[in-house]
């Protein structure tokens, strides 16, 4: 007779554990809950945090890097765990981040042109200066 295959627990992870892993305070991982982005299951008063939450975390640091707000985060997180009607899912990601990446040309654009004013405003410091120190000798 053959014996049931054993099937190994699923991992968990303490909240130390995720802030080490993903170089964040235990008080980021508790606003993460707070917002909604977390569900850890509770054992007395500590908390223990499945696959599933270690992921959404993931997720969430990437939508951080990208400038996401946490409502487009927990939005895309949510659709990501939804059963997989891609069209629609992949619409709204596509709109999210042509959003985001627009908002970013135009303050890129802002910067660049700050910068050639920077750059004429200290040509023409040197140039006085120049004059001044010319005057002086």
């Amino acid at each position: 007779m053959q014996k049931p295959a054993v099937v190994p627990p699923a991992p968990t992870y303490t909240i130390g554990e995720l802030a080490r892993e993903f170089d964040l305070t235990t008080r980021a991982i508790r606003f993460y809950e707070e917002a909604g982005l977390l569900c850890p299951q509770r054992q007395g008063r500590a908390r223990i945090y499945t696959q599933r939450d270690r992921t959404r975390l993931k997720l969430t640091q990437r939508g951080k890097r990208l400038g996401l707000s946490l409502a487009e985060i927990k939005e895309l997180v949510t659709m990501y765990e939804s059963p997989r009607d891609t069209v629609p899912q992949l619409k709204r990601y596509l709109e999210v981040l042509g959003a985001h990446r627009a908002d970013i040309e135009s303050r890129m654009a802002d910067l660049r042109a700050t910068l050639e004013e920077i750059r004429a405003y200290e040509a023409e410091a040197r140039q006085l200066l120049k004059k001044q120190q010319r005057g002086q000798v």
